[in-house]
């Protein structure tokens, strides 16, 4: 079971209540009832936050788990569909379990999860939440033959677990280590105001894919009346496709420390937050050493760099399954021991963030960049890029190419160039920005990645001619409809019924009227959604309807023919509401 360090030199704080949840799921493979009310006395919670916290992230179970507990990623790219097998059916034959359960001697279960963030290492899975890459037959017979022999998971060979970094390009930030500390030291050897003067000059913008002003957000967060500043890395990376927070935490943890702890410098915040994925949760324990360290060399705690008045420390939160708190506010939320329901906005974090305190959240990519920005100089970071995009960009480049992994380039280089260097010679389309980005087909190679032009947050998933886009919709689709929070009815009941839909073209029973309730569904999902997983959950079906009209007409029926089933239609509705009526005919 994986031990939760609370150091913390500033302040000593409870375990977070995700680590103590967690720690309860790995000892007795489920949260029961029991242990709710033990949790809820200790933390001094209603026992209905307990519940409700248990039940909103998938990777806790009211029902036990087994022993060995496998989860198969269902990602375009790293999913359990490989070389023409299901393997994730394959192996639940092989172990005689059911998906989706536990096996009657509680020694295995088998189910699938989203996106693991290992697109560029083959088919993947978890098993105890650790990864297991390049996954293929042989591979799942050798599984299987582990755990009939009741092996333990940490005697399972080494290399099954290997993840092999791949950087095919390197511009700015992946060019050098940056030297430990450089940044810091130039700061403390000016001002607060430099530092954010610096950042504000660079033109930085947040690398998640919206592209708000750094500097500015920096700005927005010091200027703000507070008891307290709060600085938080949002490395919860959850759209499939995305990997490129996996290489930076492994091989550039340091300088994100550092950029986290010059924004603390800059806007005045004693605290600062992690909050990682529980997809990458097996590198908590190199994160925390990495931490220890900067503590040892007097980089975190009290008094950094022997500044009398500049303390800051870091603590790692690690989360439990959840795309949504990839969000924002709805991160927060999670931070504060809740569900990650997104917030009303505004206000916004800056103002009214953590604990309701002015708070910067930044991605990964950002806060490094930050970093190399004040040890280089602004003119060193605008000389790159273009005039309103400045800087480069960091790629997660996976599916139907040569050469999956990561690409940095300059803001500004064609879509074009990015395919010839990754192999990719038959490209029907690629999906920019995870399925909540955009989607483009040949006519558009012309374009740039750039906030101007073509913005993402870091992935391409790229697929060739002899792919049935309808198939890469339904995963895109049941990826919504899985990880909406539930909060609103356009995302709660639409994301539900845009996967219904395309599931029905798919099976052959769609006709013309079917893609036309497609476009008015995805307008109403994204226009009257509570917050942007809503806003951008259709964006691929509304891509496709304009570029690949094909993908559906293809498929559809010429004549209607009457198919319903009433129980099938309420099902959705009847798990919605946690009722199970009895429907009777007549």
């Amino acid at each position: 079971m994986t031990t939760f360090h609370k150091h913390n030199s500033l302040n000593s704080r409870q375990e977070h209540l995700l680590h103590r949840l967690y720690a309860e799921q790995q000892q007795f493979l489920h949260i029961s009832p029991q242990s709710m009310q033990q949790i809820a006395a200790e933390f001094s919670l209603p026992l209905s936050q307990i519940e409700a916290v248990v039940a909103f992230y998938s990777f806790f179970s009211t029902r036990p788990r087994g022993q060995f507990d496998i989860l198969f990623s269902n990602c375009t790219s790293c999913g359990y569909l490989a070389d023409g097998h299901n393997l994730l059916l394959m192996l639940a034959e092989q172990l005689q379990v059911t998906p989706g359960t536990t096996r009657d001697d509680g020694v295995v279960s088998i189910d699938e999860t989203s996106c693991i963030g290992m697109c560029d290492q083959g088919a993947s899975l978890l098993v105890n939440g650790t990864p297991l890459t390049r996954l293929n037959a042989d591979r799942i017979a050798a599984i299987r033959q582990k755990i009939t022999a009741n092996t333990p998971v940490t005697n399972w060979p080494r290399e099954w677990f290997e993840v092999h970094e791949k950087i095919h390009q390197r511009s700015l930030l992946l060019s050098e280590q940056l030297i430990c500390a450089s940044a810091l030291k130039k700061a403390l050897s000016t001002s607060a105001e430099a530092v954010l003067a610096t950042i504000l000059q660079s033109g930085l913008c947040g690398r998640g894919g919206a592209g708000f002003n750094t500097g500015k957000k920096w700005q927005f967060c010091r200027d703000a009346p507070g008891h307290a500043h709060y600085v938080v890395c949002n490395a919860d990376e959850g759209e499939p496709g995305t990997f490129k927070d996996r290489l930076l935490l492994h091989q550039h943890a340091d300088t994100l420390f550092e950029g986290m702890t010059l924004c603390a410098f800059a806007i005045g915040a004693e605290q600062g937050f992690v909050y990682l994925r529980g997809e990458y949760r097996y590198l908590l324990g190199h994160l925390l050493s990495v931490l220890e360290q900067r503590r040892c060399q007097g980089l975190l705690g009290k008094h950094i760099l022997g500044n009398a008045q500049f303390h800051f420390d870091i603590e790692i939160v690690v989360g439990a399954g959840a795309y949504i708190c990839g969000e924002e506010s709805a991160l927060i939320e999670s931070l504060e021991g809740k569900p990650g329901i997104p917030r009303i906005r505004p206000p916004f974090p800056v103002t009214h963030g953590y604990k309701g305190q002015p708070t910067v959240i930044n991605n990964v990519e950002t806060f490094i960049a930050a970093a190399h920005v004040v040890a280089h100089d602004s003119d060193w970071f605008k000389a790159v890029g273009t005039d309103h995009s400045t800087g480069s960009k960091i790629l997660s480049i996976s599916g139907d190419c040569r050469f999956p992994g990561i690409y940095e380039y300059p803001f500004g280089t064609h879509i074009q160039n990015i395919l010839d260097d990754c192999g990719a010679h038959t490209v029907q389309a690629i999906q920019i920005g995870g399925p909540a980005g955009k989607l483009i087909g040949a006519a558009n190679l012309h374009r740039t990645i750039s906030f101007e032009d073509l913005p993402s947050g870091g992935s391409f998933l790229i697929f060739g001619q002899q792919r049935d886009l309808l198939a890469v919709h339904r995963n895109f689709a049941h990826f919504f409809a899985h990880e909406s929070c539930g909060f609103c009815t356009p995302c709660r009941v639409g994301t539900q019924l845009l996967k219904s839909s395309l599931d029905k073209i798919a099976s052959g029973h769609g006709t013309a009227r079917d893609v036309s309730e497609l476009k008015r569904l995805s307008d109403l999902i994204q226009h009257h959604s509570h917050c942007g997983l809503g806003h951008t959950a259709a964006n691929h079906v509304l891509d496709s309807l304009q570029d690949f009209p094909q993908t559906f007409e293809s498929h559809l029926k010429q004549h209607l023919t009457a198919q319903f089933d009433l129980d099938q239609a309420l099902a959705c509705a009847r798990q919605i509401r946690q009722h199970h009526d009895t429907t009777h005919p007549g």
